[in-house]
C-alpha cells in the first residue's frame, strides 16, 4: 500500500458476474467494474473487474470481499470429501434429524441428503454431561486409529462434534489440535469454534457444512490474498459475513459458514442505508442476478437477522446455526433455463446457464433459452448496448432457440413463449418476497417499497411489484453493482451467543448483565485485534425465549434501557408481543424462560457519503432521450417505448411509461401507466400503476 492509498475496493463474486465497486476517499469518486465470473480461477474475474473500474490493488487501503461461492458449493454438492468424528452412539443423528415430515401428504417425499455419507462418520468413546462435566474420558487411541483411516481414504476435511461441547470444548479441542498435526493439509473444523448453542442435530449440520465447503473457500480466499500481496497490497482484507457485517480474513478461512450469504447480505445492508437516507422505515430488498433471485426485509430501519436457517429450503434443506440476514432465495435469475416438461408444462429454472456457456444470446455456446433471451426477444434489452456495449447480444440466435425449444413444442408464437417465461419467472420471484414476509408472520402490506437491484432486478421489478401489489419500486444508483456497493457501507461485526437455560422469573438482572458482559468482551477483543479505527461501538442484546413447556424459542431484541432499569417486565412484554406477531397469539399470563443469550458488537466504520445529483426540471434533457424501441408488454402488446440514458437524467426528472432507462449493467423497465421520478440522490422512484 502506498502512503497515499485512500481507495476502498469491494468485490462481489456471483454465479454469473463478478462486480467491483471502488471508492476514492480523497476525491469522493465511486468507480465500477463488471465482468463474467471466471469459475476456473476466481481471482481473474476480480482483477478484470478492477481493471474495468480503473483501480489497482496497490492504491487500496481496504479490500472487502463477498461471494456466493460458499452457498453454491453446498447447494451444488461440489464440496470436499469430508468425514465426521462424533460421540459414540451418535453418528446417525445427522441423518435422523428431527424426524419431522415437512411434506406430510407426499408419499414420494425424500428427506434431506447428508453431505457426509454414513461410512465416513466415525464414533469415538467420550461423553460429557449436560452441564459440561466429564462423564466418560476421551479415548485418544481411537482417535489415532481413525486418523490413520482418514489418511488412507484421502479425506480432505474433517468435522468434529461431541455431545455438549458448547458447555465444555476440551474434548473437541484436543481432537482438533491432534488432527491438525497428524493430518497437515486437511481442513479440520470443531463445532465448539462455530456454535455455542444447544441442539446436537443443528450443531452437527453446521460443522459438517463448514468442513464440506471449507477447502474450496479456504483455497480461493488464499489465492486472492496471495494475489493481493504480489500486487503490493498493504491494507486490510475483510470478508462480508451473512449478517452483512465484516470479519477478518483469517477467521473467514476457518469459519466459512459465516459467509454463506455474504454477497446477498451486502445488498440488504445497502438497502438499509438507503432507507435511512430516504426516510423509509419498512422495505423489501429484491436482488435478481444471473443465477438466483433473493429477497430480504428492512423493518423499522433495520435489516432482519435470524439465528438459524435451512439451506436448500424447508422440505429437504440442511440447518445451519449461524446468524445471517433473513434472506429467501429462489432459483430464478437472468440465466435460468426455460424448458418444456414431459407433461407439456413450461418451466423456468432452477437450472441456470450461468456465466459459461451462458444464455444463447451471449454467443458463448449456450443452446438452451433463458430469461435473458426472453427479455431480448421482447425488446427489453438492446443487443448493442448490453454492459455498455462491451458484450453484443445475438437476438436472432435467441429467437431461434425460443422457437425450437419452447414455442413450437407448445404451439405458441415466439412472443407468447417469451412472455410466458417472464410471467413464470415473475411468479417464482414473488415467492422469494413472500418467503421473508408472509412466511415470517409479517404483513406484506406493511412494506410498500421494493428496492430492486442486481443485473436483472430492474428488468423485472415492475412485474414483481404488480404480482404482490406493492405500490412503489426504487432502483438505486448502479443497481448492477449494488451488493458490491453495499459492502462499502458495512461495519465490523461480531455476533455471539451462549445457551443458558433459566426461567425469566428466576434469573437476576445482575446475572443477565454479567453473562452479556462476558460475551461482549469477546466481541470487543475481536474489534481491537482488527485495528480498523472504528468511529464508535454499538452493542445489541437479544434473548431466545419461549413459554414454559414449549420446544422452540423466538429471538427477541432487547433494548439496553431495560437492562439499565433492571426491568424484567419489559423483557416479558417484548417477548409476548413478538410471539403474538409471529404465531398469532401471545400469552402474557404464562411464564417464560430464557434459552440463549445473544450479543452483537459492531464497530462502526467510516463510510462513503451518498452524494446528491444535479437538479433538473420535470422534463428530462434532450440528451437523455436516446431513441425509441418497440417493446412487448402483457395486456398491451407491442408498444413504442422511449429509451433514456440514466447517466443523463437529473433530479426532479419525471418519465411516464412505457419507457426503458438504460445504464451500464442493467435496464429499468417502466410499464404503461407507471410513473418514474428521479429523487435528489439519483435513485429512480417508480409509482406502479394500479391494475
Amino acid at each position: 500500500m502506498t502512503p497515499q492509498a485512500r481507495t476502498r475496493i469491494a468485490a462481489d463474486i456471483g454465479g454469473t458476474f463478478t462486480d467491483v465497486a471502488a471508492f476514492d476517499e480523497k476525491r469522493g469518486v465511486l468507480m465500477l467494474g463488471k465482468t463474467l465470473t471466471t469459475h476456473h480461477r476466481l481471482i481473474s474475474g476480480i482483477l478484470d473487474g478492477m481493471r474495468k473500474a480503473g483501480v489497482t490493488i496497490e492504491e487500496a487501503n481496504l479490500f472487502l470481499h463477498g461471494s456466493t461461492i460458499a452457498i453454491n458449493t453446498m447447494l451444488e454438492r461440489t464440496g470436499a470429501k469430508a468425514a465426521l468424528i462424533t460421540t459414540r452412539g451418535f453418528r446417525d443423528i445427522y441423518e435422523i434429524g428431527r424426524i419431522n415430515r415437512p411434506d406430510s401428504f407426499n408419499l414420494r417425499h425424500r428427506k434431506h441428503a447428508p453431505l457426509i455419507e454414513r461410512d465416513l462418520r466415525f464414533e469415538v468413546t467420550e461423553r460429557l454431561k449436560a452441564d459440561g462435566s466429564v462423564y466418560q474420558e476421551l479415548e485418544m487411541g481411537e482417535v489415532e486409529a481413525i486418523a490413520a483411516e482418514l489418511e488412507r481414504l484421502k479425506i480432505e476435511a474433517v468435522a468434529v462434534l461431541f455431545l455438549h461441547s458448547y458447555r465444555n470444548p476440551a474434548h473437541e479441542h484436543k481432537v482438533r489440535d491432534y488432527l491438525r498435526k497428524r493430518l497437515p493439509g486437511v481442513f479440520i473444523s470443531a463445532s465448539c469454534d462455530l456454535v455455542q448453542e444447544y441442539r446436537e442435530y443443528e450443531r452437527t449440520s453446521t460443522v459438517v457444512a463448514n468442513a464440506y465447503i471449507g477447502p474450496r473457500v479456504d483455497n480461493y480466499l488464499g489465492e486472492i490474498e496471495q494475489e493481493m500481496k504480489s500486487g503490493k497490497f498493504g491494507g486490510k482484507f475483510l470478508v462480508v459475513q451473512s449478517t452483512g457485517g465484516l470479519y477478518a480474513l483469517n477467521e473467514a478461512r476457518q469459519d466459512c459458514v459465516r459467509m454463506m450469504e455474504s454477497g446477498p447480505a451486502a445488498g440488504v445492508i445497502g438497502t438499509q442505508a438507503l432507507c435511512h437516507v430516504l426516510g423509509i422505515d419498512n422495505a423489501i430488498a429484491f436482488d435478481m442476478g444471473g443465477t438466483t433471485a433473493k429477497a430480504g426485509v428492512v423493518r423499522e430501519g433495520t435489516a432482519l437477522v435470524t439465528g438459524s436457517v435451512m439451506i436448500g429450503g424447508y422440505l429437504t434443506g440442511l440447518p445451519l446455526l449461524t446468524p445471517m440476514i433473513d434472506i429467501h432465495e429462489v432459483g430464478t435469475g437472468g440465466g435460468s433455463i426455460a424448458s418444456v416438461s414431459v407433461s407439456g408444462a413450461l418451466r423456468v429454472g432452477p437450472q441456470s446457464a450461468g456465466a459459461s456457456p451462458g444464455p444463447v444470446c451471449y454467443g458463448l455456446g449456450g443452446a438452451e433459452p433463458t430469461v435473458t433471451d426472453a427479455n431480448l426477444v421482447l425488446g427489453r434489452l438492446d443487443p448493442k448496448r448490453f454492459l455498455g456495449g462491451e458484450m453484443l447480444l445475438d437476438k436472432a440466435a435467441a429467437t431461434a432457440a425460443l422457437k425450437e425449444k419452447i414455442a413450437d413444442p407448445l404451439g405458441l408464437s415466439v412472443t407468447d413463449a417469451a412472455l410466458g417465461i417472464l410471467r413464470i419467472a415473475s411468479a417464482s420471484m414473488s415467492h422469494a418476497v413472500k418467503g421473508v414476509t408472509t412466511d415470517r408472520g409479517l404483513d406484506p402490506g406493511a412494506f410498500p417499497t421494493l428496492f430492486a437491484y442486481g443485473g436483472a432486478g430492474p428488468l423485472h421489478a415492475s412485474m414483481v411489484a404488480r404480482e404482490l401489489r406493492i405500490p412503489q419500486v426504487i432502483v438505486p444508483r448502479a443497481p448492477g453493482h449494488f451488493s458490491a456497493f453495499g459492502m462499502l457501507l458495512s461495519d465490523f461485526r461480531r455476533d455471539l451467543v451462549r445457551s443458558q437455560f433459566i426461567g425469566l422469573n428466576a434469573v437476576e438482572m445482575g446475572q443477565l448483565e454479567t453473562w452479556f458482559a462476558e460475551l461482549e468482551q469477546q466481541g470487543l477483543a475481536a474489534l481491537t485485534d482488527a485495528d480498523l479505527g472504528t468511529r464508535k461501538i454499538v452493542i445489541g442484546r437479544a434473548l431466545d425465549m419461549r413459554y414454559v413447556g414449549q420446544e422452540h424459542a423466538v429471538t427477541v431484541d432487547m433494548p439496553l434501557s431495560a437492562f439499565k432499569r433492571g426491568d424484567k417486565k419489559a423483557l416479558k412484554r417484548a417477548f409476548d408481543t413478538l410471539h403474538e406477531e409471529r404465531y398469532g397469539r401471545g400469552s402474557p399470563n404464562e411464564q417464560a424462560e430464557i434459552v440463549s443469550i445473544r450479543s452483537t458488537v459492531t464497530g462502526v466504520m467510516k463510510k462513503p457519503k451518498l452524494e446528491k445529483i444535479a437538479k433538473g426540471t420535470a422534463k428530462p434533457r434532450k440528451e437523455a432521450l436516446t431513441g425509441t424501441r418497440k417493446v412487448y408488454f402483457e395486456g398491451k402488446g407491442w408498444a413504442q417505448a422511449a429509451v433514456y440514458q440514466r447517466d443523463a437524467l437529473l433530479a426532479g426528472n419525471v418519465i411516464a411509461g412505457p419507457a426503458l432507462i438504460e445504464e451500464h449493467a442493467t435496464t429499468t423497465v417502466l410499464q404503461p401507466g407507471d410513473t418514474l421520478k428521479v429523487e435528489p440522490y439519483g435513485n429512480l422512484q417508480i409509482a406502479i400503476a394500479k391494475k
